[in-house]
């Protein structure tokens, strides 16, 4: 048990060509019927069954797919489940603690919450119920069974499109937080770690889903000509940027001399992140 635990671990650390052979190795040495992974993660793994190791998905013998962790794109659900000859759930996970709070079983179902009144849409910029002609709600978690958290009200930075009484699953986020491969990015510490470099004036969080999988890029500018060319500062930089998240982010450096600073930005290429501002969100 020890061996294929080690096993599963190694297959789920690493998410580059071989990882997805690892990730093949464990499910058949293993004779898993289910597996967990982000929809991207899912989506790549069968794009690299098909071109990559020529192996047909349904040898598997999966029974079931749970996703998690991401915004999936359309006909995700659909896919998977009409390649792998499985049920397919996506689960939405807690921002907090990783725990599921709702699932759903295709792409036009609404969420089912796991426990009643503790995931509800709300106003964006108030923590009070969703006005039902409101275009956008964010979804919040009242732990109203919880000793100390009662009556508090946690937004979970998903932003969903309200279209009846359970809600939707979430098509977007919102504040201070990116969601990129699974993982919540921290603007704030973006910010911060880079305000301790010195020359730097702005920057750019982009993020894209080129293909299956999501990719981020940080594109910081100078107030300097002299920094620009300077592999030194880059690689400052690069090495600030690792220390803050498990994902990988490539930093790349403006080539115009940016004088006066300006605020970091996000260019969500998805069309998840709709920004960093509540009040600004339309």
């Amino acid at each position: 048990w020890t061996a294929a635990a080690a096993d599963v671990a190694e297959a789920v650390a690493d998410v580059g060509p071989r990882g997805r052979m690892r990730l093949h190795h464990a499910l058949t040495a293993l004779d898993a019927t289910t597996l967990v992974a982000t929809p991207t993660g899912a989506m790549d793994f069968l794009a690299r069954l098909h071109l990559e190791f020529l192996l047909d998905p349904l040898d598997l013998g999966l029974e079931h797919v749970v996703l998690t962790g991401e915004i999936a794109s359309k006909r995700t659900i659909g896919h998977l489940a009409a390649e792998f000859g499985c049920r397919v759930t996506e689960v939405l996970s807690s921002p907090f603690s990783g725990g599921a709070l709702a699932f759903r079983t295709a792409e036009d179902a609404p969420l089912t919450p796991l426990v009643d009144g503790l995931l509800t849409p709300a106003s964006l910029t108030k923590d009070a119920p969703a006005d039902p002609a409101a275009p956008l709600a964010e979804l919040v978690l009242t732990p109203f069974a919880h000793s100390t958290l009662g009556d508090a009200v946690l937004r979970t930075g998903y932003v969903v499109r309200p279209d009846g009484p359970e809600p939707p699953a979430p098509a977007h986020t919102v504040g201070d937080h990116v969601l990129v491969r699974g993982v919540w990015v921290s603007l704030p510490r973006i910010e911060k770690a880079l305000s301790k470099i010195d020359g730097v004036t702005g920057w750019e969080l982009g993020v894209h889903r080129q293909g299956t999988l999501d990719a981020a890029a940080l594109t910081v500018s100078f107030g300097r000509a002299s920094l620009i060319g300077n592999p030194m500062w880059k690689s400052r930089i690069e090495q600030a940027v690792r220390a803050l998240t498990p994902i990988t982010i490539t930093v790349e450096v403006g080539q115009d001399v940016l004088e006066t600073p300006v605020p970091g930005i996000v260019n969500d290429r998805r069309g998840h992140h709709l920004g960093r501002d509540r009040a600004l969100v339309t």
